[in-house]
């Protein structure tokens, strides 16, 4: 199962992106205090659309509370200062699949990366940005642990409907 983890984001749009991405994958989505917004806040819910009620979301007071909670997972970090790239680990189909992304403003903290180096992971971007939007980030990651697995039980084929103009 995949597991997006957000570690205290900051704007409900992207959080909300997220949650119907979330949705669209499978994923849960874990969300580690504090929030930038209240969960119930319109901005929320209007970017997460009417999915936002199928959306399986938990919430953490703290990184460590999450750790507790689910039993010290392997969790990817993605964060621009990661040595490799997201599409190199295998992330195997009979596990759990953890991937942290951190708040808007400032990433994940160096004091949690330290402890997850050689689990950290980024995306390759031009030498002068400094970083994607997360609801982008987060969907280009996930969509390459579903493509690592095989996109077990997903729809593959869409049909046109033929319609005259």
């Amino acid at each position: 199962m995949l597991h997006i983890v957000l570690h205290e984001p900051e704007m409900p749009a992207n959080t909300g992106n997220i949650g119907r991405t979330c949705v669209a994958c499978g994923a849960v989505l874990h969300l580690i205090e504090p929030l930038g917004f209240r969960l119930n806040e319109k901005m929320i819910k209007r970017a997460g659309l009417d999915y936002w009620d199928k959306l399986d979301v938990r919430t953490y007071i703290n990184f460590e509370d999450f750790l507790e909670k689910n039993n010290d997972p392997k969790i990817y970090m993605a964060t621009t200062k990661a040595k490799h790239v997201y599409s190199a680990p295998a992330y195997e189909d009979d596990e759990d699949v953890y991937i942290m992304f951190g708040k808007e403003s400032a990433g994940i903290p160096e004091e949690i990366l330290l402890n997850y180096e050689e689990t950290s992971i980024r995306i390759p971007m031009l030498p002068h940005i400094r970083s994607l939007n997360l609801s982008n980030s987060v969907a280009i990651v996930a969509y390459e642990v579903l493509r690592h697995q095989g996109f077990k039980a997903f729809q593959m084929e869409g049909q046109l409907h033929h319609y005259k103009w």
